[in-house]
């Protein structure tokens, strides 16, 4: 199985998913976890160091992708997760994107690519342009962080466009959403009503989440020492059971900015238009038990 993680930039796709590496390898399956981003920090906390990257490594070897053999560029992190960073161009200079669509070649040439249980690929995914929807060639199934904020479903909703895109021609579904730390899912849930998808899991709002980021360690390993942090760390082995589970996932039809934008913005500027639609819809539930007695 593969799996593409996307989403806003900062909305914290990296950590969310290391840990959801760490729950899967947790469930006896053989993992890597490939980083698309030109920082290369993907897998950071599973491994505690910015590891040399794809580009690294090839740029050593006059670029000879040939040459490139998986224990030159793959890692163990935390938890028995292998770990890969594609890399990218010097800021300002080259594509990214071509980079994350290059990276599958050394791995496929070494068959490391056939070696896991499951892959699953970090993505950079504020604009999802080519070479950074390149990973979704190759992905039974996208899943897209969020938050309940405002920008964050805009994001999502390219990323919904972009899988509906490759599966005219490829096979990715949309797993659903995971919200990220945060303590409502209000905004989350009207976008998920207008534009119908999963939401995988919602994790709440602890602060141990960023910190975990900062220390270069996965939650699963901070809650060794700190067993009050084992309830987070079931919020991710949900996400990942749902995973395992093979989800029938969906071909999302996104919505237009513009109505996406009214869709959000009403939901505060114009609180009683929810109100009164919330009490429509229980009039017509109450019609309708009515009916059937």
């Amino acid at each position: 199985m593969k799996v593409a993680v996307y989403g806003k930039g900062g909305i914290g796709k990296s950590t969310t998913s290391c840990n959801i590496s760490i729950a899967l390898a947790r469930r006896g399956r053989r993992i890597l976890q490939i980083g698309c981003d030109p920082k290369h920090d993907s897998t950071f906390t599973p491994t505690g160091f910015l590891i040399p990257t794809i580009i690294d490594t090839s740029q050593s070897k006059d670029y000879h992708y040939e040459d490139v053999w998986p224990e030159d560029v793959i890692y163990r992190g935390y938890g028995g997760v292998d770990c890969v960073e594609a890399g990218g161009p010097p800021a300002g200079a080259g594509c990214g994107g071509y980079v994350v669509g290059e990276t599958v070649k050394p791995l496929k040439e070494s068959n490391a690519f056939y070696e896991y249980d499951i892959i699953l690929f970090d993505v950079l995914g504020d604009v999802v342009c080519g070479g950074f929807a390149a990973p979704l060639n190759y992905a039974d199934y996208c899943i897209i962080i969020t938050d309940n904020g405002f920008d964050a479903p805009f994001a999502a909703n390219r990323i919904a466009a972009s899988v509906r895109e490759k599966a005219h021609t490829h096979p990715p579904r949309l797993a659903g959403l995971v919200g990220n730390r945060t303590s409502e899912r209000d905004l989350t849930d009207k976008y998920v009503e207008a534009c119908p998808m999963a939401v995988l899991e919602v994790l709440p709002l602890v602060e141990d989440i960023r910190i975990s980021r900062v220390k270069g360690k996965t939650l699963f390993e901070m809650a060794e020492g700190q067993p009050n942090l084992n309830f987070v760390c079931d919020f991710y082995s949900n996400v990942a059971d749902q995973t395992l589970s093979k989800p029938e996932g969906v071909v999302p039809r996104e919505i237009p900015d513009r109505e996406l934008s009214s869709l959000l913005s009403d939901f505060y500027l114009n609180p009683n238009l929810g109100k009164e639609e919330k009490t429509r819809q229980s009039q017509q539930d109450a019609a309708l038990d009515f009916a059937i007695i």
